[in-house]
């Protein structure tokens, strides 16, 4: 008889092993998978099949009304001759730099004048951040009123300074300008709020030895304060460009993509092709286009946030 722990005459343990080892080593399914799957399903159903439906759509040509007809890539090769395409991706990067620009600065700004103690801080703190809690609607029919040529509050302002009046978004050269004095009175605060919670985290010490050196407010801002808030200037960059990118409530209720198609973005563009001339598949090769681009500036920030990180340290 074999001793308990030998492998029996004529066999080496390591022709026992696997014999031995294949039912524990069998693959199992995991026991938390009837949890996981409600979630997969809800995933697949609201992000998946709708993505892929899209991209099914994008390569044929179909109108309301009229049976599809697959067209391969007809529809993707018709974007660099659509010269209204071509400027609603103008429109759109012009947009987006310009509404993530303006927001960084001034929340910047914002969030070190509130870090700062004063009477009423708390108070004049919630009273900043209101416009981020309106609703995006009522945000344009408020701004419409206000940029009225005639009735308007802005150009009553103006007068008083001396300015002319404006056409505000009545005019293609200042449209999007007016577009993104809305966007910027809306979601500075946002910026603010994620810096501001940046700078109530930065450590005393380095203020402290710059205090004992004599730096003046400027170089404590550009060497110290600018460097270690920079990675939330970053994640407020981040969701400020995919927000503003995509933004669609506020142009199309203030000016539908005018005057003519002035302030036609991607999205107030996709919009009318889609659901306005009932080009349903090449509308679907918009949006694919449309998502690529949100994807190749999303990358872009990221590699230069990177770089500015090897940069610095």
């Amino acid at each position: 008889m074999a001793r308990a722990g030998l492998a029996p005459p004529g066999v080496s343990a390591g022709e026992r092993a696997p014999a031995e080892e294949a039912p524990a080593a069998r693959w199992r399914p995991p026991g938390y998978w009837p949890f996981v799957l409600p979630a997969l399903v809800v995933v697949v159903g609201v992000i998946v099949f709708p993505w892929a439906f899209t991209l099914w759509m994008s390569l044929h040509e179909w109108k309301v009304g009229a049976a599809p007809a697959f067209v391969g890539l007809s529809n993707y090769s018709r974007l660099p001759t659509d010269p209204r395409f071509l400027d609603a991706v103008w429109q759109t990067l012009v947009y987006t730099a310009l509404s993530v620009v303006l927001p960084l600065i001034l929340g910047t700004l914002a969030a070190c004048v509130f870090h700062a103690r004063f009477p009423l801080r708390g108070f004049l703190r919630g009273v900043f951040i209101l416009p981020m809690m309106a609703t995006p609607v009522a945000i344009a029919l408020v701004w419409t009123m206000m940029f009225h040529p005639q009735l308007g509050v802005l150009n009553y302002l103006l007068s008083l300074v001396g300015i002319p009046p404006q056409l505000w978004v009545f005019h293609p050269s200042t449209v999007i300008p007016s577009l993104v004095l809305v966007e910027t009175w809306q979601w500075t605060p946002l910026v603010m709020l994620i810096v501001l919670g940046g700078l109530a985290a930065l450590p005393t010490e380095p203020y402290e030895s710059a205090q004992i050196d004599g730096a003046s407010l400027w170089q404590v801002f550009r060497h110290i304060t600018l460097p270690l808030v920079a990675p939330f200037l970053f994640v407020a960059a981040m969701i400020r460009m995919i927000d503003a990118v995509k933004s669609f409530d506020i142009i199309f209720a203030i000016t539908q993509g005018g005057p003519g198609t002035a302030s036609e973005t991607i999205n107030i563009y996709l919009y009318s092709v889609a659901f306005a001339y009932y080009d349903v598949g090449y509308g679907s090769a918009i949006a694919v286009v449309f998502f690529l681009l949100i994807i190749a500036l999303a990358a872009a920030l990221l590699v230069v946030r990177r770089r500015t990180q090897g940069a610095v340290g």
